[in-house]
């Protein structure tokens, strides 16, 4: 009986040491894709307060979901600022705009492309709050051969 048990023991051993599934469901978890957009300067322009509006010209779509860096899911209903250079390379009320997305946590902004000035590239500032995460402050800067980009924003939570 003993020379049986140990039979069964090894066979055990080596099944589990074999096993594809048990090593597989031994590895961690996951690991979400979801990294915290990168923060960027505020810039000397923002002003709270723009106007709720998806469209301040035409030629340059923007467009995304917010997401949190906990899980990758989306944010519902943050709100989003953008401000951002005319085709003067002046800051305007003109050029700045508000959203708040959808309960998907998706957003769509319209513009005219914004000129580069001084030594600055062609960029729009965007800035992002929602209960329960950090206030993010970032900029898109554009491709001169683009017409659109996709930006997810991904918001850290407060802690």
């Amino acid at each position: 009986m003993k020379l049986f048990n140990s039979i069964l023991l090894l066979f055990a051993l080596l099944s589990t040491a074999l096993s594809p599934t048990l090593v597989s469901a031994e590895q961690p978890a996951t690991i979400h894709q979801c990294q915290p957009t990168e923060e960027d300067e505020m810039g000397p322009f923002y002003r709270p307060g723009a106007p709720l509006r998806t469209k301040v010209g035409s030629g340059y779509l923007l467009s995304g979901t917010v997401r949190s860096a906990a899980d990758c899911a989306a944010v519902p209903s943050p709100l989003i600022e953008f401000w951002q250079a005319g085709p003067n390379s002046r800051y305007s009320d003109a050029y700045r705009a508000a959203i708040i997305t959808d309960h998907s946590g998706r957003y769509r902004f319209e513009t005219d492309a914004p000129p580069a000035y001084v030594t600055r590239p062609p960029h729009i500032h965007i800035r992002v709050s929602a209960t329960g995460f950090k206030t993010l402050v970032t900029q898109h800067y554009l491709q001169p051969e683009d017409s659109e980009a996709v930006v997810d924003l991904v918001l850290e939570t407060e802690e």
